[in-house]
């Protein structure tokens, strides 16, 4: 009796912990591990394990930012059990990661966080950070905006959205051919199945009287939709570049 009066006021109750294959994931590919459950000083009963996707978004409010983590999505796994003092149990768990996980580029983190649901009692938890790269038609894009074009990247921010939960911005530097048309280009990324949708904020440079005031006003700064097919980022860095440098040039 008096351990099961432990176990629900949370006092020496079980340990949770996730072990991945590798911390070097890309989306759309698989992620691999088990969660190793421990028990405490006395049994518990456990409704679900739940893996769950996550990152950090900044938002505004009254003037100040804050951090704020955000669920990018969950995952189940298996049935309820009851745990026992001192027990030990492995979990194997596969599943994909979803394509709209960000890459861990700039300021960016993402982990996988692990709970135990377990009645009246403190939920165990256990956070594992790691490596995203961007899905290789978010990566051929960028190459064809860096290498191709001579933008530099200046920051990556995951951003609070109203609407979508949150945004990741890309922000670039002209160089060469736009450095004296464009202040800075900024990008978001949609990945699908079948391509990539890009939404494009190109902040054109204030030029004489006209654009002093197009840029005091903020409309000198143009939203342009994009999209590739699957089939022409198969065409490579080079034949993306040439696409964009003619959307940015018409729009700059």
């Amino acid at each position: 009796m008096f351990k099961k009066i432990l176990a629900s006021v949370g006092i020496g109750n079980a340990k949770v912990d996730t072990q991945l294959e590798s911390k070097e994931l890309v989306p759309g590919g698989p992620v691999r591990g088990k969660v190793i459950v421990q028990g405490g000083k006395a049994p518990q009963h456990v409704e679900k394990v739940q893996l769950f996707l996550m990152t950090e978004v900044t938002q505004e409010k009254d003037g100040r930012k804050y951090y704020e983590d955000m669920v990018l999505d969950f995952f189940v796994l298996g049935n309820s059990f009851t745990i026992q003092e001192g027990e030990w149990k492995e979990m194997d768990f596969h599943f994909t990661l979803p394509l709209h996980t960000p890459p861990t580029i700039g300021r960016t983190k993402v982990w996988i966080q692990t709970g135990m649901d377990v009645p009246n009692a403190i939920d165990p938890t256990d956070r594992d950070f790691i490596n995203i790269s961007p899905h290789p038609y978010m990566d051929t894009v960028l190459q064809s905006l860096t290498n191709e074009l001579g933008f530099g990247l200046k920051q990556v921010d995951m951003e609070y959205s109203r609407r979508y939960r949150y945004v990741q911005e890309f922000e670039f530097l002209p160089s060469g051919d736009f450095r004296r048309d464009l202040d800075e280009l900024e990008a978001m990324f949609s990945i699908k199945q079948d391509g990539v949708e890009l939404l494009l904020q190109i902040d054109r440079r204030a030029k004489g009287l006209g654009g002093l005031f197009a840029e005091a006003l903020d409309i000198d700064e143009k939203f342009v939709n994009v999209e590739f097919t699957s089939k022409e980022i198969e065409q490579g860095s080079s034949y993306i570049a040439e696409k964009l440098r003619q959307i940015i040039a018409e729009h700059s």
